[in-house]
């Protein structure tokens, strides 16, 4: 992690981080080197004098291309064998932000999501109205993936078992182990401007009812930017992530002084102590980047699939971050 007293020798050196998920399954080689290739390109971004906002969006289209990771031509079914995705992103500067939730058929929704914040006057659009208007704007179409089909079909059908499983504690419990490793993507990045922006996509998780939301859409829930506090990005079970507005509070929790490490592991505990401890399920992964560069990766899950870069070196990923 980078140091306090680094990050205020250069405050302005730019700085990423992303991730592809935070949950109980073996994250794969092919899943971390996809990772160090997307953080590559999103310091390139940065490294040339780029914004913050594009190198999020580059990285996370990156991701969103792979098919390696729950989002964009990765990204599985739901149980009606309708494939929707989430998406959203903000900047810290102005905290414009834009995103799409429910939106079907499109390559990159991360770019749908920065149409609807440079486009519209508006925050969020949903359905197939969002689908409509990535279609106005002629965003590349989402090929079908016949191969990941197979396994989104399997996927629901396990689901399906689950959710006639008898007891709602006991399906819960059986649900939330199922939703353990549904691979968001996600970034944070710094530029040289002193500039924040933060994103997140997503396909949801494979048994989720047609209609669902997670929090990646949610602003404040799965992700936030402040050039004032920092630059949040979430991953791990959506419902109790919005129920306690993590990255919304992990921001202001920065914003107030604590550093990017605390503020995270303080709210990971709070989910912890209020969602798991008394429903029984309820994890979390966190991407924390604070103005000054200094950065956290946290997670409460049993792996998190992650990496940072700041131009030396080369990118740095692994599945766990303490």
């Amino acid at each position: 992690m980078s140091s306090r007293r680094r990050s205020r020798t250069l405050p302005h050196t730019p700085v990423i981080l992303a991730h592809g998920g935070a949950g109980a399954r073996i994250v794969t080689p092919a899943q971390l080197a996809c990772l160090a290739d997307a953080l590559s390109r999103g310091y390139t971004v940065l490294r040339r004098g780029g914004h913050a906002l594009d190198a999020v969006e580059t990285t996370t289209r990156f991701l969103e291309s792979s098919g390696h990771f729950n989002a964009g031509t990765g990204a599985h079914l739901q149980l009606d064998g309708v494939r929707r995705m989430d998406a959203a992103l903000m900047e810290g500067r102005t905290l414009k932000a834009g995103a799409v939730a429910g939106i079907e058929a499109v390559r990159h929704p991360i770019s749908a999501a920065r149409l609807v914040m440079e486009k519209t006057a508006h925050v969020l659009l949903i359905g197939p109205h969002a689908t409509r208007f990535a279609r106005h704007f002629k965003l590349e179409r989402q090929v079908a993936n016949h191969r990941r089909s197979a396994l989104a079909s399997a996927r629901r059908n396990t689901s399906r078992e689950a959710v006639t499983a008898t007891g709602p504690q006991r399906r819960m419990l059986r649900l939330y182990r199922q939703m353990l490793g549904e691979e968001t993507v996600g970034a944070v990045a710094l530029d040289r401007r002193g500039t924040l922006a933060a994103s997140t996509s997503t396909g949801g998780i494979a048994f989720m009812l047609p209609g669902r939301a997670g929090d990646s859409p949610l602003i404040g829930c799965g992700i936030y930017a402040d050039d004032e506090a920092g630059a949040v990005s979430m991953t791990g079970l959506g419902e109790s992530i919005i129920r306690v507005a993590m990255a919304k509070e992990i921001a202001d929790r920065m914003a107030m002084g604590t550093s990017p490490t605390t503020a995270a592991r303080l709210v990971l505990e709070k989910l912890d102590r209020r969602i798991r401890k008394v429903e029984g399920f309820g994890a979390a992964g966190a991407l924390v980047l604070a103005p000054d560069g200094r950065f956290a990766i946290r997670h409460s899950t049993p792996r998190m699939c992650a990496g940072y870069w700041a131009g030396t070196g080369q990118p740095v990923v692994a599945d766990r971050f303490s």
